[in-house]
């Protein structure tokens, strides 16, 4: 399916609009191409078909619906006489219109075009005849005959327009880096996604072979909250897939389980990885106690590891890892405040509380620059790990999610281990877990602190708890996730527990005052 290029300065009335010409010398390309398309669809997507009597337009349609409903053999008549047909499929519904019958828009509200398109992908051919019923943001393709190889080929024309703009390019940067890794053609399929911003596709080409897929665009900053930064910066937050990237090298030179990168298209923020599989390291009981036991030897092996600050991404790109300063652990930790205290207890903090909350932080965040820092993977949990049966050692642990590595105290990863925010860790096992980390520190470090290690571990804990009870209550008030609240319980048990040791007296006496139902919580399990 060969390209004609991504166009600057396309013909219509806004030149900014990306362009993206397809040459379609055969029907096997239009159907690629119908399938291409057909992955890149989503609910309440709209896409143009113009053309002259012809042109294909019905046929390229017929092959779209026929990609998303996963049926070849599909009918799909013309709509030219019933003007409007509607297909299941398991992407969504999808509406396929001809308005080439219509005198103006306003005969599509007799047909119910607003309701029978608000949920479904819609495809319209003659569009131009209801144009002012078109979504501002829609992919239009115009197709046109041209000459080729001595006879005759159709070109398509693709215009992103809105917020369709953007999607386009990263659609083409996709394409071509489907073709470059050898992947074109493979099967693309949905997986499960995390609480971020990024979505990922398992892709199986023939012979069964897999790869996965990671489209995570550049995060937007947002607006400066304090100091002129927006939260992402002071959180260290990555905002590119370029710290995937250069972390991703970094803990492979180390012979650890991260996945190999296949390819990339680093400004449009698409990778394609080894896909490590799924099998987890917790059952329906929760955590697997032997593959615990392995992540964390893991970390003993990344905290006794001299390693770099800086790490290459590309020609002439490094990443400097960040530093998890007490900015962005007290960034977080605000997050408790702003959301479940506000939303799930209904307690808004006067200024003087606010600031003896951050106050009684700052105070035991001090403590933690007594230790070395070291990369800190951040999301060293459950979700995050891979089990790797036909391999050996720590090299059995796989690890996927790690972009917003930073420079930190060791302790953070191994409380995001064995105080898992989203699986039962029983406390027997957090010992366990705990006295293995400090035997073979010590075995390989005879000065290792074990009871500073203990302090900094119940700090951070509650660190996490209490940003990870803010994080979860806005999934589910800001951004409709509600499955994350039956977490919730866990959290506020874990964060009791972590509260318990001495360093922490003074946030404890905070939360007895204002979140009393966590201070009540039952003891520590974690060693003092």
């Amino acid at each position: 399916m060969p390209e004609r290029g991504l166009m600057g300065l396309p013909p219509g009335p806004d030149p900014r609009l990306p362009v993206w010409e397809v040459l379609l010398d055969d029907e096997r390309a239009t159907r690629d191409m119908a399938r291409f398309i057909a992955d890149e669809l989503k609910p309440g997507d709209l896409v143009t078909l113009s053309g002259g009597l012809g042109a294909g337009k019905t046929t390229l349609a017929r092959a779209i619906v026929r990609a998303l409903a996963g049926d070849p053999a599909l009918e799909v008549p013309s709509p030219t006489f019933t003007l409007m047909q509607t297909y299941e499929t398991r992407r969504a519904p999808v509406v396929h219109a001809d308005f080439y019958r219509l005198s103006s828009s306003d005969e599509l509200v007799e047909l119910g075009w607003d309701e029978a398109t608000e949920s479904a992908i819609a495809l319209v051919e003659w569009p131009d005849r209801a144009a002012a019923a078109l979504s501002a943001s829609r992919l239009d393709i115009t197709l046109e005959i041209v000459a080729h190889d001595g006879g005759e080929a159709r070109v398509a024309i693709l215009v992103g327009v809105g917020a369709f703009g953007e999607r386009l390019v990263r659609a083409r940067a996709l394409k071509g880096l489907l073709a470059r890794a050898g992947w074109s053609g493979a099967r693309r399929a949905p997986m499960t996604g995390d609480a971020s911003t990024r979505a990922y596709e398992r892709l199986t080409r023939d012979g069964g072979e897999t790869a996965v897929l990671m489209i995570a665009p550049r995060r937007p900053d947002g607006p400066p909250i304090r100091q002129g930064k927006p939260y992402s910066a002071i959180a260290r937050l990555a905002e590119s897939v370029h710290a995937f990237v250069a972390i991703d090298r970094g803990l492979r030179s180390l012979g650890l389980s991260a996945p190999r990168i296949l390819g990339e298209a680093l400004d449009e923020g698409l990778l394609l990885l080894e896909d490590l599989g799924d099998e987890p390291v917790v059952d329906a009981d929760g955590a697997i106690p032997e593959r615990y036991a392995e992540a964390a030897r893991l970390l003993v092996e990344i905290h006794t590891t001299t390693l770099p600050h800086v790490l290459p991404v590309a020609d002439e790109i490094e990443h400097p890892v960040p530093p998890y300063d007490e900015a962005a652990l007290s960034i977080e930790v605000e997050l408790f405040v702003d959301w479940y205290l506000r939303f799930r207890v209904g307690h808004e903090l006067t200024a003087a509380a606010r600031a003896e909350f951050l106050a009684a932080w700052r105070e035991v965040f001090a403590l933690l620059d007594e230790a070395p820092a070291t990369w800190c993977l951040r999301d060293y949990h459950s979700p995050n790990l891979i089990w790797l049966p036909e391999r050996a050692g720590i090299a059995r642990v796989g690890l996927i999610d790690f972009q917003d590595a930073v420079l930190g105290n060791p302790a953070y990863d191994l409380v995001s281990l064995a105080q898992d925010a989203r699986v039962d860790v029983a406390p027997e096992l957090e010992l366990r877990l705990l006295s293995l980390y400090a035997r073979e520190r010590r075995a390989r470090d005879p000065g290792f602190d074990v009871a500073a290690f203990a302090r900094d571990y119940a700090i951070l804990g509650a660190q996490r708890a209490t940003k990870c009870l803010g994080i979860f209550t806005r999934l589910d008030r800001r951004d409709r996730k509600p499955g994350y609240l039956a977490h919730l319980p866990r959290l506020e048990a874990v964060l009791a527990r972590n509260l318990a040791h001495p360093a922490l007296a003074r946030l404890k006496a905070w939360y007895e005052a204002h979140a009393p139902r966590i201070a009540a919580e039952p003891g520590s399990a974690t060693p003092s």
